[in-house]
């Protein structure tokens, strides 16, 4: 009950905001939402090709010295 409170509450609170001002914030939120979920996945793909290619290296030196 006191969730549905709280957000009536913060939507009463935005309601005295111009709807111009409040989507104007809101698209500049999730701008930035994108851009660090998509620089995650940039950094994540970078170790991932990181990891291969050192699991790579380790196997092949392995079946040299085998």
């Amino acid at each position: 009950m006191l969730l549905s409170t709280t957000s009536s509450a913060i939507l009463d609170s935005m309601g005295e905001y111009p709807q111009w001002f409040v989507a104007a914030c809101v698209t500049i939120v999730a701008a930035l939402v994108i851009w660090i979920v998509a620089k995650l996945l940039k950094w994540s793909l970078y170790v991932l090709m990181a990891l291969v290619v050192i699991v790579g290296l380790v196997v092949t030196i392995g079946f040299i010295f085998k």
